[in-house]
């Protein structure tokens, strides 16, 4: 009796492999990491590439409009009042504002998630002290707590990651505290329990896994509106200072010569709003990538 051949199952091809055909079916959320990427790329290497180029003055070269492509490539986007080059002032500018954006989204996520954690798990009593904490918080309008604590502290990039940080705790302190409310209720949690595990594996095995989707969701989006807040109060100049440079800083610099030379806060506006664009349409790319009842929207390819 010949014994039958069993089949062969293909292996299953790697998980970023899966991610990027996901993504590639998103042709706009394709685009916004590509320029996301983009922009990375700026951060990390364009001051140690540009920055001598960002900062050395020209001053023939006094608000030079931009397209004149008989100059160098950095001077393509034009100069500005001193003669220096927007193209590269905004590609070294790339790091400060990312860095900013980044430092408060993580701060402010690890804290706002960890009091989450406890007030969503631990007694009433500390959950009532953690969300009067963020009653407290919220009750200060974001900026204008920020441009409060700048004017008593001197504006730099830790003091501004630090006070941003601040401002957006409450955000992922309530939305951790909620789910972890719902999913503390499942069949899992309770299991664990009567298997006698400890409150804090518990907490960091089962529960934070499930949660954790939503809140990379959330700081996707708050990572837009900080980096907005910063161009915000580096726009009002409380925020970095020159010779520092981001963004923000750079529109407002521009501001006196917006009737004779658009372009000196038009481009970093620009980076500005692509940014922000960008990071909203890869948030909700990920949105649904990361709910499991809707991957499969991503999963299955369109038909033409």
């Amino acid at each position: 009796m010949a014994l039958t051949e069993q089949p062969v199952i293909p292996d299953a091809p790697p998980a970023w492999i899966s991610i990027l055909k996901m993504l590639w079916r998103d042709k706009f959320a394709f685009c916004a990491a590509l320029f996301l990427l983009l922009m990375i790329l700026c951060a990390v290497f364009g001051p140690a590439l540009l920055e001598g180029v960002a900062t050395k003055q020209n001053l023939r070269g006094r608000n030079s409009p931009p397209f004149d492509f008989s100059q160098p490539w950095v001077m393509w986007l034009g100069g500005d009042a001193l003669g220096r080059p927007l193209l590269a002032r905004i590609i070294v500018a790339a790091q400060n504002t990312l860095m900013v954006a980044t430092g408060a989204v993580i701060c402010s996520m690890i804290l706002g998630t960890t009091l989450g954690l406890i007030a969503g798990y631990s007694s009433k009593w500390a959950s009532q002290v953690i969300m009067r904490l963020a009653d407290v918080i919220m009750s200060f309008p974001s900026l204008l707590l920020a441009v409060i604590v700048l004017y008593m502290l001197a504006p730099s990039v830790g003091n501004l990651i630090v006070v941003l940080a601040i401002t957006r705790i409450p955000v992922y302190l309530r939305t951790s505290r909620a789910e972890v409310l719902e999913v503390r209720e499942r069949m899992f949690v309770q299991a664990a329990q009567v298997m006698g595990a400890s409150t804090r594996r518990i907490v960091f095995r089962h529960i934070l896994p499930v949660v954790f989707p939503t809140l990379v969701t959330i700081a996707t989006l708050d990572f837009a509106f900080v980096m907005l807040a910063e161009s915000s109060l580096s726009f009002l100049g409380i925020g970095i200072q020159p010779p520092e440079i981001t963004w923000g800083l750079m529109v407002s610099q521009g501001r006196p010569y917006l009737t004779t030379a658009w372009w000196l806060s038009f481009w970093p506006g620009l980076a500005i709003i692509l940014t922000t664009l960008s990071l909203n349409l890869l948030s909700n790319w990920m949105r649904t990538a990361l709910d499991p009842v809707q991957r499969w929207r991503l999963d299955t390819p369109r038909k033409k």
